[in-house]
């Protein structure tokens, strides 16, 4: 066991879940985070007894303050963030009929939040010697494969993708490397029953960001292990 500690935002179930158990087969303790305790505490019990369960809602910045200083009087460091956590709310609309709400919506969950859970973490990511950040993208966040008929979901992870660069530059001096990834079209609540990959299979390459990567790559795009376009 080495004793390290990941939080997985939207660990109660999809590629979130399967990342939260390939982190805890590699001997981490695994912070479970979902928009209920309900869900997370379920999530938690199916996991292992070890595993932490909490509430939090990354598109509420209130949210993320309470569950980070509930965190902060169980962990005294924190070696893992992925910020999983994220919705695909495009439904019969295209890039001329969607609703600046719904543009909001998916931008707060989906790259806002992400922004706010890293300087929300940082002072226990700063307390750990190899502090990493994962964050779950998507190919439909690349420049070259933006879509019109996802459009506030191509957006946030175009978004999300270029926070991932930003914050690189930032983290640096502190030496914490972070990493956007994409897990490609897994089978899952938002992906489909028709996608090609498990949710196993999803998670696989933000696992190896978090724990067998070099801690040299920082600001990039992965996919299977190997950098990608932005």
């Amino acid at each position: 066991m080495n004793n390290k500690r990941a939080l997985v935002t939207g660990g109660n179930r999809g590629i979130g879940f399967a990342i939260a158990q390939g982190l805890l087969a590699q001997g981490y303790e695994v912070i479970i985070t979902a928009r209920s305790i309900d869900s997370a505490s379920k999530a938690a019990e199916k996991l292992s007894e070890k595993a932490i369960s909490l509430e939090l809602d990354v598109s509420d910045d209130r949210s993320i303050d309470r569950a980070i200083a509930v965190l902060t009087q169980q962990i005294d460091r924190l070696d893992v963030l992925i910020n999983n956590a994220g919705i695909y709310p495009d439904k019969q609309v295209d890039s001329l009929t969607i609703s600046r709400e719904l543009l909001n919506t998916a931008m707060q969950t989906n790259t806002f939040g992400v922004i706010q859970m890293v300087q929300a973490c940082l002072p226990l990511l700063e307390k750990s010697a190899d502090a990493r950040i994962i964050n779950v993208s998507s190919g439909m966040g690349a420049l070259d494969s933006l879509t019109t008929t996802a459009t506030s979901y191509s957006l946030s992870k175009l978004a999300l993708n270029g926070a991932t660069v930003m914050l690189s530059q930032s983290l640096k001096a502190k030496n914490i490397v972070i990493n956007a990834m994409c897990p490609g079209w897994v089978r899952t609540d938002m992906g489909g029953a028709s996608a090609d990959r498990s949710p196993e299979q999803g998670a696989d390459t933000a696992i190896w960001l978090a724990t067998e990567a070099s801690h040299s790559e920082t600001g990039k795009f992965w996919r299977d292990r190997k950098v990608i376009s932005f």
